[in-house]
């Protein structure tokens, strides 16, 4: 089951699909989509689900469903039950979860080293535990690139409160652009792919053909959207948690509780050409209308990227490998306390408005 927002998003819903797909092609299994109306819609159509009696595992995309998948899976106990991004405390539910702290780091610490401004911002959605996650290692990554640069990285954040409305991240955008904020890490969903419209409509409108401005794009790789204009995706692969809990069901190993996927696990990572690549193609899967040739985006890509000396992504590609031998630790803020004093501690502040 989706969350709200549904198919289509190019990123979280759109993944949790592929993977649906992927156990589809690869393990035989017949698969259902099922997409609410509403948040209202959760509790009763998961009921529903539950008591056919004709799935072997129910999939809940998303911390919204959390509240409605503790309840049913109360209600039925020998109904498997897995919730990407949260977890329960029923022994039948698997909470498919990630470390974004990781991967944030990594395109935090992109963003202090390509900024011109020395300004970043953070666009987000909901204020929930999870976002807490890419806040904390994004701010972490811009001090880690500090550290190295001698720069001081101003940092400026903004929850929206939605993960669906693309014209208020566009609007919340458009202020941190014009407050001087030349990288802007998208991690709203929906919402935040009206990020990615801000930067690309301000380098048009001022004939930037690369940027910064840049966007960072999330969950999906998001770097063909605009070519030239995101500089990077913070990529979270709930695709490879979701056929991870379906493949247990199939081979009897399915466990409660939760799994975490980090940068050792691939579950979290910065973008790649390889990325980049099979995201044109599902797009194209998906019936989503390109902005130019595949070929040409590749080629833009690669053109932007060549923008900056080898030892930026030396850096970063470093960075990725100290965080998976433990040689350094990401905070992994999950409270509104344990946030606080990571903005604080790093110079995060709230946009105004």
């Amino acid at each position: 089951m989706f969350d709200i927002g549904g198919r289509g998003d190019l990123g979280f819903n759109d993944l949790a699909w592929l993977g649906g797909e992927r156990a589809r092609k690869e393990l035989g299994v017949e698969v259902t989509y099922v997409t609410p109306r509403s948040e209202a819609d959760y509790l009763p159509r998961l009921r529903e689900l539950s008591s056919s009696g004709e799935y072997s595992l129910i999939i809940g995309v998303g911390f919204l469903l959390t509240d409605a998948i503790d309840q049913v899976a109360d209600e039925f106990p020998n109904q498997k039950f897995a919730i990407v991004d949260s977890l329960t405390p029923d022994s039948n539910v698997r909470g498919i979860l990630f470390k974004e702290n990781e991967g944030s780091a990594l395109v935090g610490a992109l963003a202090a080293l390509v900024t011109k401004t020395n300004k970043v911002g953070v666009v987000l959605g909901m204020e929930i535990p999870v976002l807490y996650h890419f806040e904390g290692g994004f701010y972490w990554g811009v001090n880690y690139a500090e550290n190295i640069t001698g720069k001081d990285v101003q940092i400026i954040y903004k929850y929206t409160g939605s993960f669906i409305d693309r014209a208020l991240g566009k609007q919340v955008s458009e202020g941190m652009l014009a407050q001087g904020a030349d990288v802007l890490y998208n991690v709203a969903g929906l919402t935040g792919l009206g990020v990615l419209d801000a930067v690309n409509d301000y380098c048009e409108t001022q004939g930037i053909e690369y940027g910064p401005p840049f966007a960072i794009g999330v969950d999906a790789d998001q770097d063909w959207m605009y070519p030239g204009h995101v500089i990077a995706s913070m990529m979270k692969r709930v695709d490879n948690g979701v056929f991870y809990a379906i493949r247990d069901v199939v081979y009897g190993n399915f466990t409660g509780g939760p799994i975490y996927y980090g940068l050792k696990e691939k579950g979290v990572g910065i973008s790649r050409a390889e990325d980049l690549e099979a995201f044109i193609n599902i797009a194209k899967e998906l019936g989503t209308q390109l902005p130019d040739t595949p070929e040409n985006i590749l080629a833009k890509w690669q053109a932007m990227r060549a923008l900056y000396p080898e030892s930026v992504w030396n850096t970063i590609d470093e960075l990725e490998k100290k965080i998976i031998k433990g040689e350094v630790e990401v905070p992994f803020p999950e409270t509104i306390e344990e946030i606080s004093a990571v903005r604080e501690k790093y110079g995060a502040g709230a946009l105004p408005g």
